[in-house]
């Protein structure tokens, strides 16, 4: 059976569709998926697991250079930093595949992320179907008001917010 996402020419369209498969595939891992209003924040959605909030940039790509997929790392009007965004989750429209890719390794000086599926020495292979990246993410030692961990009872924000300390390294909380 052929990706329904083939048939959407629209770039825009396609990659609204693309973001609805990362909500289904999140939600189907049991994470919560928010999307922001508007369009004018640098992610697309938030990502929640176990009450850690992160930001996901989604982008889709349908076409193959050699064995190749590439990936636009611009938004609208601005190159991407690796602050702007937690995970660039890149699809792969015709493989239905994903990589889940942390912002400092997707960001790389490039306007373009490079995906090559086939290649066991591709770059961002380890992030290949790394939805448990999402998972595992936790409050950072450098958390800030920023930072989007807002976990009930989270160490790290709890320290930062007393007398704007530096937080000392978060502790596993039992539930």
């Amino acid at each position: 059976m052929t990706n329904p996402g083939l048939n959407i020419k629209d770039q825009k369209r396609r990659g609204e569709w693309a973001e609805l498969r990362f909500m289904a595939r999140a939600s189907e891992l049991g994470m919560t998926v928010t999307r922001p209003w508007g369009d004018s924040a640098h992610y697309d959605l938030i990502a929640e697991s176990d009450g850690c909030r992160l930001r996901i940039q989604v982008k889709s790509s349908t076409c193959r250079r050699n064995n190749s997929y590439f990936c636009n790392l611009r938004g609208a009007n601005h190159r991407y930093t690796k602050d702007d965004f937690d995970f660039l989750a890149a699809y792969i429209v015709p493989l239905d595949l994903w990589y889940v890719i942390p912002s400092d390794a997707a960001i790389s000086g490039r306007d373009k992320l490079c995906l090559t599926p086939e290649s066991p020495k591709n770059k961002y292979q380890s992030y290949r179907e790394a939805w448990h990246l999402l998972k595992e993410k936790r409050c950072s030692v450098t958390a800030n008001d920023a930072d989007l961990c807002f976990r009930r009872g989270c160490q790290g924000r709890l320290t930062q917010g007393a007398a704007g300390t530096s937080p000392s390294a978060p502790t596993k909380l039992s539930s």
